[in-house]
């Protein structure tokens, strides 16, 4: 017991530590949404014909964008709706620049009932930075 007592700090410092470490694993999801590295979202586009959801602006999607992407940016996402309504309850894969806008699409669509949504962790950029193949 006197152990415990005298090393409370380091044994706090060493819960938190591994927290920190599990941190990531558990925070997969995304506002009701699964959050995919890029090769996972490779594998759910080729094995589960996944819709891809490009949430930008139609200036950032026309400089490049993910093959048969679908561009609704996020401002009109909400008014746009009705253009998935056939998607919802197929995979669809949400992309944005970097994923914050893909988070807030994910929330939108998880409230209009959409059920296998998917964010691509780090959007475009991690896309482009993994060398995968973009369209114009």
């Amino acid at each position: 017991m006197d152990f415990f007592k005298q090393n409370v700090l380091l044994i706090g410092l060493a819960i938190g530590s591994g927290l920190a470490l599990l941190w990531p694993m558990l925070n997969r999801s995304s506002a009701g949404a699964t959050v995919l590295s890029v090769t996972e979202a490779v594998v759910l586009m080729n094995r589960k014909s996944a819709l891809v959801l490009d949430v930008r602006e139609a200036d950032e999607f026309a400089q490049g964008h993910l093959q048969g992407a679908r561009n609704i940016p996020l401002s009109q996402l909400d008014a746009r709706s009705k253009e998935l309504e056939k998607f919802r309850d197929k995979p669809v894969l949400i992309v944005c620049q970097r994923g914050s806008r893909a988070s807030k699409a994910s929330k939108l669509l998880k409230a209009q009932n959409f059920s296998a949504l998917n964010v691509l962790k780090g959007g475009m950029q991690a896309w482009q930075e993994a060398n995968m193949p973009t369209g114009k």
